[in-house]
């Protein structure tokens, strides 16, 4: 299993990821870091145990917004997928019925031709 060594605050930590994430999981460090960084440069030293956990309180709230959103966007998908579906279902049904009236009207129109070429007045 791969290891990566990651900085948070400037302090090493020596990670194991699967094959293949090691580069995701050294983004996902850095970003950490900054999170750290910016509650460090806003509050001073407040002691490693309370900027991670402020760091993690923030990350929680941004992922909580996101999934608030993702839920909206997935309900405007599904109100989005009933309309299609309504539409299609709409859509057909005009296809059916402009195909009935124009069968009726090449039949009627066979049926004026035939009376035209059985009485040629």
């Amino acid at each position: 299993m791969p290891q990566v060594t990651v900085m948070i605050d400037g302090k090493a930590y020596r990670m194991a990821c699967d094959e293949g994430q090691e580069a995701h999981l050294s983004d996902l460090a850095e970003r950490f870091d900054r999170y750290v960084g910016h509650l460090k440069s806003n509050f001073g030293e407040i002691g490693d145990q309370r900027l991670t956990v402020m760091a993690g309180l923030m990350i929680m709230d941004e992922l909580t917004e996101v999934q608030k959103r993702l839920q909206a966007f997935e309900g405007e998908m599904d109100a989005l997928r009933q309309a299609r579906d309504e539409a299609v279902v709409k859509a057909s049904k005009t296809e059916t019925s402009l195909t009935d009236a124009l069968s009726g009207l090449a039949d009627r129109m066979e049926n004026l031709a035939e009376q035209v070429t059985s009485n040629p007045s």
